[in-house]
């Protein structure tokens, strides 16, 4: 029985606002109690009923606005069964401190081939021939297509769907043109895609489709300039967001003959009224906003977030109790700092060898997502293992404390080491003072300082325009060190302390103070800083956990996982099993 079941326990409730498949709804009553609106809920609806519930879900339908989160003083975790999140004030749910949890996975396959019938139904002129069939004609000079074999196909955004799009449009034989506003590492490694900027993009691209996600600075990314910049008879698709494009500059567009047609499932205004002139134009196909709309993608959809929802809830349930575990989807948990591959090989093959997960990593919520403050090694032993799921110790982010630890780099020469730091590519070396060198670091103004001597002092500036800032040129400092000597964390932050700590040392390293919000952030954005450098202290510990790895990989679901855990935890506690450590633990081996 799940432990929201058990005597004394409260178990959560969940309001299903929107309809989602029946498959999530029977996953959902598994662990919590679940209501079904029976009919859609305007804001004002939504915010009188939201009191005594802990998570709701929506689809595209329902919108919850400020007014619903703060009505909902027992809200805890907000579950879209879909990718956007236009119709959720995400703004008010972090402040507020409510997850939002989306599917952005789920439908990708059914909105890439979505995509692709709007690409063929354009090119073949399939809505018209079959209509002109239909009503008993027979035309075959009249539908002439095109073929899309050697056609060159721009996509805007290259996230998941977008990448779906390409792997599709390649088997057609299509040239393939990305704008991403980001270069990603998907991006990067892929051969037969093309980075281009969007203007470029427009005016080589004999089709053009986009997968943006509905952000202010993206409303009216397709107006009238960059229509114009178009090939003349390209075809635009859009099966994001409707407001991406403007739909009066689209109008235009084709009216004039410089379209040659468009493909929408999305509008500016949904539905939009019978009339609209995009959707009786003879140039357009169109679709009422379905390209998601499979059963597998919305089974999907449904599945993954009410695990999603469980996964929250459960983790809120661990926060509160003696022993804060709980399982989490790998997927969900993001480290803050580089690992040693060579450490993560070595504790994997221990891992298998012992069969059980020792020492737990500690992770923090954030923004939907883990944050491990502890424990990128076993985290990512247990990633190169496939390994789904991961017993996480639950962290207040609030209750750590956050230090700094900066390197002494030893077995190797001050000379050597300086020349090989002034050659690091996009830094620029200057020579200061050590006070300077502490508020330059102070203000951020320098990425870290290099003390070769009590007076031989450089601060670091980050001085070329390249993807992930100052976070990246540290990590090309680091790994250029790393690489010329031996590297020992030390808490010396002057000359004199580290002669005694370390006689021999070359060189010092010093790194800003950061701010644990400062990390987080740099994890959002896909960024990792040098190994090594945080150290947080995390008070209560807990040590030998010694939870079978068979568990972990076991095809079970989340939630079912969450239930062997507790029944483990009591075990344990009943038996004295577990190490529970109140004051912080230095660890000398992994």
């Amino acid at each position: 029985m799940p432990p929201e079941a058990g005597k004394g326990v409260e178990r959560f409730r969940v309001l299903v606002c929107d309809p989602i498949a029946e498959d999530g709804i029977a996953y959902l009553r598994q662990y919590v109690d679940v209501d079904i609106a029976e009919k859609r809920l305007s804001p004002g609806e939504l915010a009188e009923r939201i009191g005594p519930y802990d998570a709701i879900v929506v689809r595209s339908a329902t919108k919850v606005t400020r007014e619903v989160i703060e009505r909902g003083g027992r809200l805890k975790v907000i579950g879209r069964a879909g990718t956007g999140l236009d119709n959720i004030d995400v703004a008010a749910a972090r402040e507020f401190g409510v997850e939002v949890r989306n599917t952005p996975g789920a439908n990708t396959v059914a909105v890439a081939e979505h995509t692709m019938a709007l690409i063929l139904a354009l090119a073949r002129k399939l809505v018209d021939a079959v209509n002109s069939l239909k009503g008993g004609k027979w035309e075959k000079k009249r539908f002439m297509g095109t073929g899309l074999e050697g056609k060159t196909l721009g996509i805007v955004g290259y996230g998941r769907i977008g990448r779906e799009v390409a792997r599709r449009a390649k088997a057609f034989g299509m040239r393939i043109l990305v704008n991403q506003r980001r270069l990603t590492p998907e991006l990067a490694a892929d051969p037969d895609v093309k980075a281009v900027d969007l203007n470029d993009l427009l005016v080589e691209s004999d089709f053009v489709t986009l997968h943006v996600p509905l952000r202010p600075e993206n409303v009216g990314m397709i107006g009238r300039e960059q229509l114009a910049r178009m090939k003349q008879g390209a075809f635009l698709i859009n099966t994001s967001r409707g407001p991406i494009v403007d739909e009066d500059a689209l109008l235009e567009a084709l009216e004039s003959g410089h379209l040659g047609g468009a493909g929408l499932d999305v509008y500016t205004h949904e539905p939009p009224e019978p009339d609209h002139p995009l959707i009786l134009h003879p140039k357009v196909v169109c679709t009422p906003h379905i390209a998601s709309q499979t059963e597998d993608a919305q089974r999907a959809a449904a599945i993954q977030v009410a695990e999603q929802i469980v996964e929250v809830l459960m983790t809120h349930r661990a926060q509160e109790a003696p022993l804060p575990l709980v399982i989490l989807s790998l997927d969900d948990v993001l480290p803050h700092e580089h690992v040693d591959n060579r450490r993560v090989h070595d504790l994997a093959a221990r891992l298998q060898e012992d069969g059980f997960l020792a020492n737990p990593p500690l992770v923090t919520p954030w923004q939907g997502k883990y944050i491990v403050l502890d424990g990128a090694t076993r985290t990512e032993a247990l990633r190169w293992l496939h390994c789904p799921h991961v017993v996480a110790q639950i962290v207040d982010l609030d209750k750590v404390e956050l230090y700094t630890w900066n390197h002494a780099v030893l077995e190797s020469s001050a000379h050597v080491l300086l020349e090989h730091m002034q050659r690091v590519p996009g830094i620029d070396l200057v020579s200061t003072t050590y006070e300077a060198a502490q508020a330059g670091l102070e203000a951020r103004q320098f990425i870290t300082a290099l003390l070769f001597s009590r007076t031989d002092i450089y601060g670091v500036r980050n001085t070329a325009p390249i993807e992930g800032g100052d976070i990246t040129a540290l990590n090309r400092l680091v790994d250029t060190y790393m690489s010329l000597g031996q590297v020992e964390r030390t808490l010396a932050d002057d000359w004199q302390s580290l002669q005694r700590e370390y006689p021999d040392a070359a060189m010092l390293v010093l790194f800003p103070a950061y701010t644990p919000q400062e990390i987080m952030e740099f994890v959002m954005t896909g960024q990792r800083l040098p190994a090594g450098i945080t150290r947080f202290v995390v008070p209560g510990r807990i040590l030998r956990l010694n939870f079978p790895m068979d568990i972990l990989y076991a095809d079970k679901p989340l939630g079912e996982k969450n239930d062997i855990l507790q029944k483990f935890l009591q075990e344990r506690l009943a038996r004295r099993r577990v190490r529970y450590y109140q004051e912080p633990v230095i660890l000398l081996d992994e």
